[in-house]
């Protein structure tokens, strides 16, 4: 019997089969070698970071499961006692924490004003605004390079942090906007008869109910800013490099230095990966909330 939209009543499309499936024991049991395969390189990275120079000379990482006696700290203790790399750790962190505070509270009231506030010209701000999300960073790099050695922050940790809110704004305006945007216009106007001013409303409604969406945007915005090597490596000067910078110069500087290259590597990427794994309901809520509106 025909369904009456030009198919058969009962049967399904392949997306609709294999979504149905996905629930299954053989497709979790593929998502879990998936999983494991993704993470592959960085438990490799981790046992790396374990053996001793000779050992990482003489075979692969792998060695270890016949040769547990291999695994040693003392590539950690060396990486403690390299001022470079512990520094640009403490450096990240000063670039990485206020980039990504700015970014989300500079973001949610631009994206509460261009949601529920009317000024003039809003429409067009926010076409500037999305405008902006093309513009790559590598076109700016010279004339804000520039700019920041006229006023004095050029190789500066304030350059770094001025340069990743800059470029963060744009994304966080206008994800934000259209999460604010589906709050419903009664519950807002009944926190108005209530007395609620604008600050009020927005710290007392808007944000706890985008606070998915916030999450989100702060996870995004602190693995791009911590991760990020390119800004780094030409707005900030050798005294306050973060860990990737750092990470590039003593590769360039020494090369075979891998007993304390794997450490720092794997400490630059689990502090990232923890950030994640921490908030990870709050960021699945915030995408999947953004899926359905």
């Amino acid at each position: 019997m025909s369904t009456g939209h030009g198919g058969v009543k009962g049967k399904r499309s392949l997306p609709v089969r294999i979504a149905a499936r996905a629930g299954g024991g053989a497709m979790r049991v593929f998502l879990i070698l998936v999983g494991l395969f993704w993470l592959m390189p960085a438990f490799g990275l981790l046992v790396s970071s374990l053996r001793g120079p000779s050992d990482i000379a003489e075979s692969g990482w792998w060695k270890v499961f016949t040769a547990p006696a291999q695994l040693t700290a003392d590539n950690y203790s060396r990486l403690l006692e390299n001022e470079a790399i512990t520094g640009s750790l403490w450096s990240s962190v000063m670039i990485t924490v206020p980039a990504t505070v700015l970014v989300v509270v500079i973001g949610a009231l631009a994206g509460y004003a261009f949601a529920w506030m009317d000024f003039p010209g809003r429409d067009w701000w926010f076409m500037l605004v999305v405008g902006l999300l093309v513009v790559p960073v590598q076109v700016a790099l010279v004339p804000v390079s520039k700019l920041f050695g006229e006023i004095g922050i050029f190789e500066t940790t304030l350059g770094v942090i001025l340069f990743h809110v800059a470029f963060g704004l744009p994304f966080a305006i206008f994800l934000l906007r259209n999460f604010f945007a589906e709050i419903p216009r009664e519950l807002l106007e009944a926190a108005r008869l209530d007395g609620a001013g604008e600050l009020r409303l927005f710290t007392r409604v808007v944000m706890p109910l985008g606070a998915p969406a916030i999450a989100s945007l702060g996870i995004f915005q602190f693995l791009w800013v911590w991760n990020d090597m390119l800004v780094a490596l030409i707005f900030a000067d050798s005294e306050n490099a973060p860990i990737t910078v750092a990470l590039q110069r003593q590769v360039r500087q020494f090369g075979n230095n891998i007993d304390v290259l794997a450490p720092g590597a794997f400490v630059s990427m689990i502090i990232p990966l923890a950030v994640f794994f921490a908030f990870q309901r709050h960021f699945v809520s915030g995408v999947m909330a953004g899926a359905v509106k």
